[in-house]
């Protein structure tokens, strides 16, 4: 029987600005505010990302907690998943920022890749061994992001090791310029080249974040929108709210038959209670 759907709400990231889309969260009470929407609407992990009041992308252990405890006050069940990408250009400690409040969760990127341009998001793989052991130490759960084949692939080798440990969370991010496109045939190899005892999720970005959420929604995968990845409801129509995009993956899956995890099932199915 298919898992009932994760769906993570990825606010704000390090790139977009409310420039490109009026509702990207700066702040910390628009985090606060577009937080309780999308839990309403029916995430139950909210990928996190720090801001200045400027828009100013920081891994500031300060700034973390105080979006944190604000979001977790009002959203007291709701799986906090904390950034350690960062931002392009900073360091391996200072992308561990907020790894020293302890967080329930966090994301372990797996590989470089150009990001455009000049931008190089750095993950060498002694920085991804650096990354999992500081995690597993404070017994933190992880996702392992994924941006291309290459990058599973360095996961399972990690594995074999003992440095990256079960259970396997992998976060396919697909259409990023540098890293894979997200065709169907795509999210297809990558979900072929991963144990079976293994979870995923996807994220597409720009143009590929419904498709692929409805291919991830088919094929027992879980899925991650957000204004992060996607500033659009549809072609030429800016989403208003984060919430919107999450209903929109929540009537998506509604057509397909398949229910939505409450954080609690989110846990269960992630197997966040095993160190």
């Amino acid at each position: 029987m298919t898992d009932k759907l994760i769906i993570t709400c990825a606010m704000t990231g390090a790139e977009v600005t409310k420039e490109g889309n009026p509702a990207v969260p700066y702040t910390v009470n628009e985090m606060v505010v577009s937080a309780c929407e999308a839990v309403k609407a029916g995430a139950s992990v909210l990928h996190i990302h720090a801001r200045r009041d400027d828009g100013t992308p920081v891994q500031d252990a300060k700034r973390f907690a105080e979006i944190l405890s604000a979001i977790r006050k009002e959203c007291p069940k709701v799986i906090l998943q904390v950034s350690t990408g960062g931002a392009v250009g900073m360091s391996r400690d200072e992308r561990l920022g907020p790894l020293t409040l302890n967080p329930e969760m966090a994301t372990l990127d797996c590989g470089t890749l150009n990001f455009g341009g000049d931008d190089i998001f750095v993950n060498t793989e002694n920085d991804i061994i650096y990354f999992a052991k500081v995690m597993q130490a404070k017994q933190v759960a992880y996702e392992l992001e994924c941006f291309e084949k290459g990058h599973v692939d360095t996961v399972l080798r990690l594995v074999k090791k003992g440095i990256i440990t079960q259970p396997l969370r992998f976060s396919f991010v697909l259409g990023v310029n540098g890293g894979m496109s997200g065709e169907t045939r795509d999210l297809a190899f990558l979900k072929e080249s991963i144990p079976d005892n293994a979870t995923f999720s996807v994220a597409g970005v720009g143009r590929y974040e419904f498709s692929l959420a409805e291919q991830a929604i088919l094929c027992g995968g879980h899925v991650r929108v957000g204004l992060e990845d996607n500033l659009y409801l549809e072609k030429g129509v800016l989403a208003k709210s984060n919430a919107e995009l999450v209903h929109k993956v929540v009537e998506i899956a509604s057509r397909l038959g398949r229910e939505i995890a409450t954080p609690e099932e989110a846990r269960r199915i992630l197997r966040m209670e095993i160190k």
